[in-house]
Protein backbone atom coordinates (compact mmCIF):
# COMPACT_ATOMS: atom_id res chain seq x y z
CA UNK A 1 0.00 0.00 0.00
CA UNK A 2 1.82 3.78 -1.02
CA UNK A 3 0.49 6.40 0.72
CA UNK A 4 -1.58 6.65 4.08
CA UNK A 5 -4.98 6.13 4.52
CA UNK A 6 -5.92 9.16 5.81
CA UNK A 7 -5.28 11.41 2.61
CA UNK A 8 -6.67 9.09 0.30
CA UNK A 9 -10.25 6.66 -0.15
CA UNK A 10 -9.06 3.02 0.88
CA UNK A 11 -8.32 0.97 -2.35
CA UNK A 12 -10.76 -2.02 -2.49
CA UNK A 13 -10.53 -4.97 -5.12
CA UNK A 14 -13.79 -7.03 -5.58
CA UNK A 15 -13.75 -10.12 -6.77
CA UNK A 16 -16.90 -11.81 -7.93
CA UNK A 17 -16.84 -15.91 -7.88
CA UNK A 18 -19.11 -15.70 -10.81
CA UNK A 19 -18.24 -15.78 -14.59
CA UNK A 20 -22.08 -15.27 -15.25
CA UNK A 21 -22.82 -12.16 -16.85
CA UNK A 22 -26.10 -11.55 -15.15
CA UNK A 23 -24.59 -12.73 -12.04
CA UNK A 24 -26.30 -11.38 -8.56
CA UNK A 25 -23.24 -11.53 -6.99
CA UNK A 26 -21.66 -8.97 -9.65
CA UNK A 27 -24.53 -6.87 -9.29
CA UNK A 28 -23.78 -7.20 -5.51
CA UNK A 29 -20.60 -5.76 -6.44
CA UNK A 30 -21.46 -2.87 -8.95
CA UNK A 31 -24.46 -1.76 -5.64
CA UNK A 32 -21.30 -1.52 -3.11
CA UNK A 33 -19.12 0.58 -6.08
CA UNK A 34 -22.23 2.90 -6.40
CA UNK A 35 -22.53 3.50 -2.68
CA UNK A 36 -18.68 3.97 -2.28
CA UNK A 37 -19.21 3.79 1.65
CA UNK A 38 -16.70 4.38 4.26
CA UNK A 39 -14.17 6.37 1.66
CA UNK A 40 -13.94 3.12 -0.39
CA UNK A 41 -12.44 3.27 -3.93
CA UNK A 42 -14.11 -0.30 -4.85
CA UNK A 43 -12.51 -1.54 -8.38
CA UNK A 44 -14.74 -4.96 -9.81
CA UNK A 45 -11.52 -7.17 -10.70
CA UNK A 46 -12.76 -8.91 -14.29
CA UNK A 47 -10.13 -11.34 -14.80
CA UNK A 48 -11.39 -14.38 -12.85
CA UNK A 49 -12.09 -16.51 -15.81
CA UNK A 50 -8.50 -16.12 -17.44
CA UNK A 51 -6.83 -17.70 -14.26
CA UNK A 52 -5.45 -21.21 -15.27
CA UNK A 53 -5.93 -24.28 -12.90
CA UNK A 54 -3.50 -24.09 -10.01
CA UNK A 55 -0.39 -25.49 -10.83
CA UNK A 56 2.57 -25.74 -8.19
CA UNK A 57 5.32 -26.19 -11.29
CA UNK A 58 4.51 -22.74 -12.41
CA UNK A 59 3.84 -21.00 -8.55
CA UNK A 60 6.91 -18.70 -8.52
CA UNK A 61 8.50 -15.43 -9.31
CA UNK A 62 8.94 -15.45 -13.15
CA UNK A 63 6.53 -18.43 -13.92
CA UNK A 64 3.56 -17.06 -13.10
CA UNK A 65 1.18 -17.08 -15.75
CA UNK A 66 0.02 -13.43 -16.93
CA UNK A 67 -3.41 -13.79 -15.71
CA UNK A 68 -1.98 -15.04 -11.99
CA UNK A 69 1.24 -12.05 -11.38
CA UNK A 70 -1.77 -9.58 -12.17
CA UNK A 71 -4.37 -11.13 -9.88
CA UNK A 72 -1.17 -11.53 -7.08
CA UNK A 73 0.16 -8.04 -7.98
CA UNK A 74 -3.46 -6.19 -7.45
CA UNK A 75 -4.14 -8.07 -4.46
CA UNK A 76 -1.17 -6.86 -2.75
CA UNK A 77 -1.65 -3.50 -4.05
CA UNK A 78 -5.18 -3.39 -3.04
CA UNK A 79 -5.67 -2.05 0.81
CA UNK A 80 -8.69 -4.64 1.39
CA UNK A 81 -10.70 -7.51 -0.88
CA UNK A 82 -14.41 -7.34 -1.03
CA UNK A 83 -15.36 -10.78 -2.24
CA UNK A 84 -18.78 -11.96 -3.04
CA UNK A 85 -19.51 -15.61 -3.93
CA UNK A 86 -22.34 -17.70 -5.24
CA UNK A 87 -22.94 -21.00 -3.46
CA UNK A 88 -22.22 -24.25 -6.09
CA UNK A 89 -23.35 -27.45 -4.18
CA UNK A 90 -22.98 -26.15 -1.06
CA UNK A 91 -19.69 -24.67 -1.31
CA UNK A 92 -17.19 -21.97 -3.17
CA UNK A 93 -17.24 -22.08 -6.52
CA UNK A 94 -13.78 -23.71 -8.70
CA UNK A 95 -13.24 -20.50 -10.08
CA UNK A 96 -13.02 -18.45 -6.73
CA UNK A 97 -10.80 -21.09 -4.91
CA UNK A 98 -8.26 -21.12 -7.76
CA UNK A 99 -7.90 -17.91 -7.60
CA UNK A 100 -7.81 -17.75 -4.09
CA UNK A 101 -5.24 -20.93 -4.15
CA UNK A 102 -2.98 -18.65 -6.66
CA UNK A 103 -3.12 -15.75 -4.21
CA UNK A 104 -1.77 -17.62 -1.10
CA UNK A 105 1.23 -18.71 -1.80
CA UNK A 106 5.18 -17.88 -1.23
CA UNK A 107 6.86 -21.28 -2.10
CA UNK A 108 10.45 -18.95 -3.44
CA UNK A 109 10.22 -17.38 0.35
CA UNK A 110 9.72 -14.02 -0.63
CA UNK A 111 7.92 -12.79 2.23
CA UNK A 112 5.32 -11.82 -0.14
CA UNK A 113 1.93 -13.50 0.06
CA UNK A 114 -0.72 -11.45 -1.46
CA UNK A 115 -3.96 -12.74 1.15
CA UNK A 116 -1.99 -12.94 4.01
CA UNK A 117 -3.54 -10.23 7.08
CA UNK A 118 -5.44 -8.45 4.40
CA UNK A 119 -8.65 -6.80 5.46
CA UNK A 120 -11.20 -8.54 3.20
CA UNK A 121 -15.02 -8.86 3.68
CA UNK A 122 -17.00 -11.81 2.77
CA UNK A 123 -20.87 -11.62 0.91
CA UNK A 124 -22.81 -13.36 -1.49
CA UNK A 125 -26.01 -14.01 -3.14
CA UNK A 126 -28.03 -17.12 -3.94
CA UNK A 127 -31.80 -17.90 -5.08
CA UNK A 128 -32.01 -20.22 -2.87
CA UNK A 129 -34.30 -19.56 0.84
CA UNK A 130 -30.56 -20.10 2.37
CA UNK A 131 -28.82 -17.87 0.20
CA UNK A 132 -25.32 -18.18 0.18
CA UNK A 133 -24.98 -19.33 4.18
CA UNK A 134 -23.14 -22.34 3.43
CA UNK A 135 -20.92 -20.98 0.38
CA UNK A 136 -19.34 -18.43 2.81
CA UNK A 137 -19.12 -21.19 5.85
CA UNK A 138 -16.24 -22.81 3.65
CA UNK A 139 -14.99 -19.63 2.19
CA UNK A 140 -14.35 -18.11 5.32
CA UNK A 141 -12.80 -21.45 6.10
CA UNK A 142 -10.70 -21.17 3.44
CA UNK A 143 -9.48 -17.38 4.22
CA UNK A 144 -8.87 -18.76 8.15
CA UNK A 145 -6.13 -21.24 6.16
CA UNK A 146 -4.42 -18.09 4.46
CA UNK A 147 -4.22 -16.05 7.12
CA UNK A 148 -6.65 -13.37 5.91
CA UNK A 149 -7.70 -10.97 7.96
CA UNK A 150 -11.83 -11.44 7.61
CA UNK A 151 -14.67 -9.01 8.64
CA UNK A 152 -16.79 -10.74 11.19
CA UNK A 153 -20.12 -9.22 11.15
CA UNK A 154 -22.44 -8.39 9.45
CA UNK A 155 -22.82 -11.26 7.64
CA UNK A 156 -24.36 -10.36 4.32
CA UNK A 157 -25.86 -13.50 2.84
CA UNK A 158 -28.55 -12.38 0.31
CA UNK A 159 -31.42 -15.57 -0.10
CA UNK A 160 -33.31 -15.09 -3.17
CA UNK A 161 -31.92 -12.93 -4.92
CA UNK A 162 -33.58 -13.03 -8.16
CA UNK A 163 -36.56 -10.62 -6.20
CA UNK A 164 -33.54 -8.11 -4.80
CA UNK A 165 -32.71 -6.96 -8.20
CA UNK A 166 -34.48 -5.19 -11.29
CA UNK A 167 -34.10 -6.33 -14.57
CA UNK A 168 -30.89 -4.27 -15.38
CA UNK A 169 -29.14 -5.80 -12.01
CA UNK A 170 -29.82 -2.68 -9.72
CA UNK A 171 -30.31 -3.57 -6.37
CA UNK A 172 -33.83 -2.86 -4.94
CA UNK A 173 -34.14 -4.14 -1.23
CA UNK A 174 -33.59 -1.98 0.83
CA UNK A 175 -33.04 -4.40 3.59
CA UNK A 176 -29.41 -5.67 1.62
CA UNK A 177 -28.75 -1.86 1.43
CA UNK A 178 -28.54 -1.43 4.44
CA UNK A 179 -26.76 -4.35 5.37
CA UNK A 180 -24.20 -4.32 2.64
CA UNK A 181 -23.30 -0.29 3.64
CA UNK A 182 -21.99 -1.55 6.96
CA UNK A 183 -20.70 -3.99 5.71
CA UNK A 184 -18.22 -1.80 3.49
CA UNK A 185 -18.22 0.49 6.93
CA UNK A 186 -16.71 -2.95 8.87
CA UNK A 187 -14.29 -2.82 5.69
CA UNK A 188 -13.07 0.52 5.70
CA UNK A 189 -12.66 0.32 9.82
CA UNK A 190 -10.63 -2.98 9.57
CA UNK A 191 -8.18 -1.49 6.85
CA UNK A 192 -7.81 1.45 9.04
CA UNK A 193 -7.01 0.04 12.04
CA UNK A 194 -4.88 -2.78 10.08
CA UNK A 195 -2.75 0.50 9.32
CA UNK A 196 -2.69 1.71 12.38
CA UNK A 197 -1.25 -1.49 14.16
Amino acid sequence: MSGTTTDRDLRILAISGSLRAASHNTALLRAAQKMQQGGLDIEIYDGLRAIPAYDLDLDAPGLWPAPVADLRRRVTEADGLLIATPEFNYGVPGVLKNALDWASTDWAGTGEVPLRGKPTAVLGASPSHFGSVRAQLALRQVLLGTRTDVVTSPEVTVMRSHERFDDNGNLTDEVTADLLRDLLSALADKVRRSVVH
